[in-house]
């Protein structure tokens, strides 16, 4: 059975997340795992070093009531990461999604992909995280790292879900874009919904036969694809189309470039998801 991992923090994008995974699970048949990662800030005070500042007596009882207090604020931390996952189950059972099983982890998101992505065939996580609300034109801190750490596909659930009728391919000819047309032809996602396929630059000879014997294996399997190259800067482009022509999910390839790279020009991965107001199914 396949599998799905739903990453949720009690942010309001979590119950998008949550939305979109019932919608996969329901369509091809997934159990679905319901994780949230208690993060270390969450559970452990600052360190402070007291050196020369107090007397002896005074800096034990300082952090003796450091202590206590990390140790309150990881229990509370795990009370509400259970209420978090369990509420996550109760709506992904309500919504008809049989296999849901909560999990709560102590650590580093990174840490918890490691662990359980082996055996996943797709990531879920929100645009934004619990600072959404504070940070309209940001993405969540954590949203880049679990996307550059997964070989898996990751869906970047949007604010609020609604049902996908329609998805748009950002096509750019790369080994990344490839893998998603492969795993659209082969699975069992998209069957019977209309697809684009645009490509933003020249349109060269090249360019248009690329593009054309890329389209031709999604109709091979049974797509109704229109393709399109248009000049412009890629998420203009897309971000355009994606408005005018009423998409409901993008799919496309995940920074090709080095981090390195990426930090100095920039990266068309990042900017493309800030500018669709959709869900965004990415591969590496």
């Amino acid at each position: 059975m396949p599998k799905l991992i739903a990453f949720v923090d009690g942010s309001i994008y979590s119950e998008s997340v949550l939305d979109h995974a019932a919608w996969v699970a329901n369509t091809i048949g997934a159990s679905v795992d319901v994780v949230h990662v208690i993060g270390r800030r969450e559970t452990t005070s600052v360190p402070v070093s007291f050196s020369g500042n107090l007397e002896a007596d005074a800096q034990q009882h300082l952090l003796e009531e450091l202590a206590a207090h990390d140790q309150q604020r990881a229990k509370l931390a795990q009370q509400r990461g259970r209420l978090i996952v369990d509420a996550g189950v109760s709506r992904l059972l309500a919504a008809g999604v049989a296999d849901v099983h909560a999990k709560l982890r102590n650590g580093d998101i990174i840490e918890a992909v490691q662990e359980l992505e082996a055996d996943a065939d797709l990531v879920l996580i929100g645009k934004r995280g619990e600072a959404a609300d504070f940070a309209k034109m940001h993405l969540g801190s954590n949203l880049e790292r679990v996307v550059r750490s997964t070989r898996k596909p990751v869906m970047v659930a949007n604010r609020k879900y609604k049902p996908v009728r329609r998805f748009l391919i950002a096509y750019d000819g790369g080994p990344s874009v490839m893998k998603a047309i492969d795993h659209i032809a082969t699975g069992a996602l998209f069957p019977g919904l209309p697809c684009q396929m645009i490509m933003a630059g020249k349109d060269t000879s090249d360019a248009r036969g690329k593009i054309e014997a890329s389209a031709d294996i999604l109709r091979k399997a049974g797509y109704q694809v229109d393709i399109s190259i248009e000049e412009g800067q890629p998420e203009a482009v897309i971000a355009r189309h994606a408005e005018a022509d009423q998409i409901d999910l993008l799919v496309m390839g995940a920074y090709g470039h080095t981090r390195v790279r990426s930090f100095i020009i920039g990266s068309t991965t990042t900017e493309m998801i800030r500018s669709v107001l959709i869900p965004v199914m990415l591969f590496r």
